[in-house]
């Protein structure tokens, strides 16, 4: 496989990203990424595009999107102050899922991180996702936590 170049996310991005939030089961459910975007992805992406302590990127291949990701900068008072990168939304086109692209994709994330300070990377993923749940493993990550989510 070719290189991938990784990059911040360009407005004209968002409908490939959006493809691909919606391409698994879960993303079925809960995102639409047909016909005009909603709204509120254009105002999520327009707060995430402004905020120094957001970070959605993508990963292009031969000039196209084909995988994405939000990493968040958080300071925290634990840890002595230490600041926490957190991923979200690791998605990849599923033609070349299981092709090291998502590795590569993480160590990116980690890089950023680490140029912020920051001194714990953290991610959640769905319990359901057991071959996420490998690959984090495989990559030094850690069950740690016990997490919760409320919808409000």
């Amino acid at each position: 496989m070719t290189a991938i170049t990784m990059r911040k996310a360009a407005a004209s991005d968002l409908p490939a990203i959006v493809a691909l939030l919606a391409d698994d089961p879960l993303g079925q459910g809960r995102e639409t990424a047909t016909g005009l975007l909603d709204r509120g992805y254009r105002d999520a992406f327009a707060a995430l595009d402004v905020s120094p302590d957001q970070l959605l990127a993508v990963a292009e291949l031969d000039g196209k999107v084909v995988g994405t990701m939000q990493l968040s900068f958080l300071p925290g008072l634990s840890h002595k102050g230490a600041w926490r990168g957190l991923i979200e939304a690791v998605r990849i086109a599923a033609p070349l899922r299981s092709q090291g692209l998502g590795a590569e994709m993480i160590a990116w994330a980690l890089d950023r991180f680490r140029e912020r300070g920051c001194r714990i990377a953290q991610l959640t993923t769905h319990k359901s996702r057991e071959k996420a749940h490998r690959f984090y493993d495989r990559l030094g990550f850690r069950q740690s936590h016990f997490g919760y989510k409320l919808e409000l």
